[in-house]
C-alpha cells in the first residue's frame, strides 16, 4: 500500500498544475499554422538519429533492461505521429458534414498527468508531447523511478525547444522526484491522465476520479496457417521479438501453428536465430519466470536471450537471438501460455483451423483480451474468422507485431506509443490512443430538412401485427 502524499509533494504538484495552467494561457490563441511549426520542431528535437539514439540508450543503461542497440529503432514511431498529426486539424473547425448539418470545432482537453513506463522513457515524452502540443494541451510526465533521469532529459530537450521558438517551455514539465502518492496527486487534479504501463498503474489512473485512457496487459498470438509464406512469417517473429528484447507487451508471445507446416516453420525460426529449449531448459526457465503464486519476476523482463539461458543454468551460441518453447498446455498453471515480456516465446501445433480458433480463445482467457494479436495466411476465410471470434482489438495480417499494431508506415493504423484496450482490458476505448483523444470537440448542429422515416419503414415486418 501506497505511503499518503506529503504536504511537500502536495504543494509542489499544485505548483507543476499551476505553471502548465499559466502556459495555455499563453498559447490560448496560437493558430494552426503556428502549433503545427512547434509541433515539427518537437519532432526533429527529439527524434533525430543524434539524440534519440543518446537518450534511448541512457534509458537502458539507467533501467538496466531492454537492448541497447536495438531500443533506438523506436524513433520512427515520433516520425509517424508527427506525420498522423500534421494531417488532421485541432484548432477551431475540425470537420464539417453539410448533408447532417454538422460542424465540430477542437478544443485543448487540458492539463495532461502523464505516467511515464521504465521501458520507453525516451519515446513516451515526445509521443505524448507532439499530440498534446498539436492540440494546445500542457503535459505533467511522471516517471518511472527507474527511469527518472532519462525521462527527465528528453522533456529537457522538449523545453529547451519550446523555448527556442518563443513558447512557453511550462508546456511540459516533469516531476523530479517520482513517487506514487505524487503521481495519484497528479491524476487527481490534471485534467486527463494518459497511462502507459503496467496494469496497477491503470487502476490507479481509472481511480483516479478524473478521465483517464490506459492500456491492458498483452499476450500477444500469432496464427501460422498453411497458406503461410513460412520464411516471410519467421523473419517477422524474428523482428517483432526480438525488438528491445521482447520489452513490449506487443512482441510475439504465442506461435500457434498449423500441423502441416510445423516442422518448417520451426526450422526456420531456428534459421533466424531462435533456440529450440529442451525440456530441462523450459522447466528452468519456467524457474526462473514466475515465482511459485505466478508472478511475473521483473528481473527477467527485456533480457538477451543468453541472460535468460544463463539464469536458467543453461548457455546458448551468441549468435541465436531468441528463445522457442515448445507448448502444449493453455491456462493459468501452464505459464508459457501467459505474457512473456522478454525473449521467449511458445510455440503451439494445431490441426483444423477450427481448433486454432479455440486456441486462440483459451489463451486469451490466460490475459491479455482486448489487446492484439495477428495471422501470417493468404487465406481471407482465416483472416474473416480469427477477427470475428478473437477478443482483442487490433490484429494485424502478415506483419511484425510489435513494429506494426501501434502503426506503422506500411498499415493505416494511428501512430502512438500507447494502446487502447476496450472493456475486454478495462479501458474505456479499442482505439490506438492518438490525436482525437488529445481534445475536447464542441458539436455545433444546425437545421437540415426532416429526417423522420414512416412508423412501417422503421417497424418493417412488424408494423400494424397485433399488440400486447
Amino acid at each position: 500500500m501506497a505511503r499518503p502524499i506529503t504536504d511537500e509533494e502536495r504543494q509542489y504538484a499544485r505548483e507543476l498544475l499551476r505553471k502548465a495552467r499559466a502556459a495555455m494561457e499563453t498559447i490560448r490563441d496560437y493558430d494552426q499554422q503556428t502549433v503545427d511549426r512547434l509541433c515539427r520542431a518537437l519532432g526533429w528535437a527529439t527524434a533525430n538519429e543524434k539524440t534519440f539514439t543518446r537518450v534511448a540508450q541512457m534509458g537502458v543503461d539507467e533501467s538496466g533492461i531492454g537492448d541497447r542497440a536495438g531500443r533506438v529503432a523506436k524513433r520512427f514511431k515520433i516520425m509517424g505521429i508527427l506525420r498522423d498529426a500534421l494531417r488532421q486539424k485541432s484548432v477551431g473547425i475540425i470537420e464539417e458534414d453539410p448533408e447532417k448539418g454538422i460542424v465540430k470545432y477542437g478544443k485543448p482537453a487540458g492539463v495532461i498527468a502523464a505516467l511515464v513506463p521504465t521501458t520507453n522513457p525516451e519515446l513516451t515524452p515526445p509521443g505524448v508531447g507532439i499530440y498534446a502540443m498539436k492540440c494546445k494541451d500542457a503535459v505533467i510526465f511522471s516517471p518511472h523511478p527507474r527511469s527518472r533521469k532519462t525521462t527527465f532529459e528528453m522533456v529537457r530537450v522538449m523545453r529547451e525547444t519550446l523555448r527556442k521558438q518563443g513558447a512557453p517551455d511550462d508546456l511540459f514539465q516533469c516531476a523530479e522526484k517520482p513517487s506514487i502518492p505524487l503521481a495519484q496527486e497528479l491524476m487527481a487534479i490534471c485534467d486527463l491522465t494518459i497511462a502507459t504501463g503496467g496494469m496497477d498503474m491503470v487502476r490507479a489512473a481509472y481511480s483516479s476520479g478524473k478521465p483517464s485512457y490506459g492500456v491492458g496487459a498483452g499476450n500477444s498470438t500469432m496464427v501460422i496457417d498453411e497458406t503461410a509464406d513460412i520464411e516471410e512469417a519467421a523473419r517477422n517473429t524474428r523482428k517483432s521479438k526480438t525488438s528491445d528484447f521482447g520489452s513490449g507487451c506487443s512482441a510475439d508471445g504465442n506461435l500457434l501453428v498449423e500441423a502441416s507446416v510445423y516442422d518448417a516453420f520451426l526450422k526456420q525460426l531456428q534459421v533466424e536465430g531462435g533456440y529450440l529449449a529442451s525440456d530441462e531448459e523450459k522447466a528452468g526457465l519456467e524457474a526462473i519466470m514466475w515465482d511459485a503464486e505466478g508472478r511475473r519476476n521483473v528481473d527477467t523482463v527485456a533480457r538477451s536471450p543468453q541472460e535468460m539461458a544463463a539464469a536458467a543454468g543453461f548457455s546458448i551460441p551468441g549468435d541465436r537471438k531468441f528463445i522457442i518453447v515448445r507448448q502444449e498446455g493453455i491456462g493459468k498453471e501452464h505459464r508459457f501460455s501467459g505474457e512473456k515480456l522478454t525473449t521467449v516465446l511458445a510455440i503451439f501445433k494445431y490441426s483444423g483451423f477450427d481448433t486454432g480458433l479455440e486456441m486462440v480463445r483459451q489463451i486469451y482467457e490466460v490475459g491479455g483480451k482486448g489487446h492484439s494479436c495477428g495471422i501470417y495466411s493468404f487465406d481471407d476465410d482465416h483472416i474473416h474468422r480469427l477477427a470475428m471470434v478473437a477478443p482483442v482489438s487490433r490484429i494485424m495480417v502478415r506483419q511484425p507485431q510489435s513494429k506494426a499494431n501501434a502503426g506503422s508506415f506500411t498499415n493505416g493504423m494511428p501512430m502512438t506509443s500507447s494502446l487502447g484496450c476496450g472493456i475486454w482490458g478495462g479501458n474505456i476505448t479499442n482505439e490506438n490512443i492518438h490525436l482525437k483523444h488529445y481534445m475536447n470537440v464542441t458539436w455545433v448542429a444546425r437545421p437540415i430538412p426532416e429526417d423522420r422515416p414512416s412508423e412501417k419503414e422503421l417497424f418493417g415486418e412488424f408494423y400494424n401485427t397485433e399488440t400486447l
